[in-house]
């Protein structure tokens, strides 16, 4: 079984920063890409950022400049570090990993249950 829990929403003013993060635990063999989705109240969930295992990033148009994904792959934890933060960043950010279990032949999807980012003008 593979658990991903993600830690550092909240709420923050026009401008603000925060930082996510999110470690994956359990049943891993090996973890390909990690990344950041979200999804604001009414609106299909979203690609926000992604990084591979040796570390690429990919970044939605919308946070460039903004947002930097990172990883640790000794601790199998991702961050997001927001700055300049909007009131349309306002979502529940989801952390997605893309990797193996030891009790799968398939390399899958995993979410994290989600953390409120909230962003006051």
């Amino acid at each position: 079984q593979v658990q991903l829990v993600e830690s550092g929403g909240g709420l923050v003013q026009l401008g603000g920063s925060l930082r996510l993060s999110c470690t994956a635990s359990g049943t891993i063999f090996s973890i390909n890409r990690l990344g950041w989705y979200r999804q604001a109240p009414g609106k299909q969930r979203e690609l926000v950022a992604t990084i591979t295992s040796i570390g690429v990033a990919n970044y939605a148009d919308s946070v460039k400049g903004r947002f930097t994904i990172s990883r640790d792959n000794a601790k199998n934890t991702v961050f997001l570090q927001m700055i300049s933060l909007k009131p349309e960043d306002t979502a529940v950010y989801y952390c997605n990993a893309y990797l193996k279990s030891t009790t799968s032949l398939f390399t899958e999807d995993y979410w994290g249950q989600g953390t409120q980012v909230t962003v006051s003008s």
